[in-house]
Formats: structure tokens, sequence, C-alpha cells
């Protein structure tokens, strides 16, 4: 079992910067990969960032990409999320998620990982 505990959030004005932190624990040797979700109100959960532990190989999507980074430490078992440049519409609950199984190129669907982190919640003021 693989429990993850995220931190991080909270309220920012448009145009500024958060680092989210998601650390692991438990038989994080079970990890291959870790993700990034969101779910904004009244909207469905979607991805944001991957990362390989193995390697570093990162996915983004469209959203994020350029104003954010997802990097780990392996030593602490710890994902991070760098967001810049926020802005209204980065609104949302955000999830680490970790995939126990074995990873080619990194995936996108919720289906895809396999623990989940309770959220933490980041809002942007404009």
């Amino acid at each position: 079992q693989v429990q993850l505990v995220e931190s991080g959030g909270g309220l920012v004005q448009a145009g500024g910067s958060l680092r989210l932190s998601c650390a692991a624990s438990g038989r994080t040797f079970s990890s291959y990969a870790m993700g990034w979700f969101r779910q904004a109100p009244g909207k469905e959960r979607e991805f944001v960032a991957a990362i390989k532990w193995s390697d570093g190989t990162t996915d983004y999507a469209d959203s994020v990409k350029g104003r954010s980074t997802i990097s780990r430490e392996n030593a602490k078992n710890t994902v991070y999320l760098q967001m810049n440049s926020l802005k209204s519409e980065d609104t949302a609950v955000y999830y680490c998620a970790a995939r126990g199984r074995p990873i080619g190129i990194l995936r996108r669907g919720e289906r895809d990982y396999d623990y989940w982190g309770q959220g933490t919640r980041v809002s942007v003021s404009s």
C-alpha cells in the first residue's frame, strides 16, 4: 500500500506561483510513475502532469505546459509541481497519484494510477 500526502496549496493572486508537494510512503518501491491531476468546481478531474521515478521523463497537459514543472526527489520519495503564471482557471483541488504497475510511456488516465492522495486546494484570484 502506498500513502500519498499533498501539501502546498493555498490562495494566490493571478500571475503568482505555488509549489505543490506530494510525499509518498509505504510500498514506494512499487511506484513507477507519479501524476498530478486537478478537479475544478463542477468539472471532471483532469490530468496535469506526470513523471517517471526511474529517469525523470515528464509529460504535461497543454493547459499547463510552459507554466508548470514536475520534478521528483527520489531520496525523499517526494514529487513536486511548480506552477507559475497562475490563472483563475487553475483554481482546483490538486491530487497526487501513483502508478504501482510497470509503465512504458507515461499515462494520462485516472485508471492508469493506483493510489491517490486526498488533494490540496489551489485558489487563484483574478
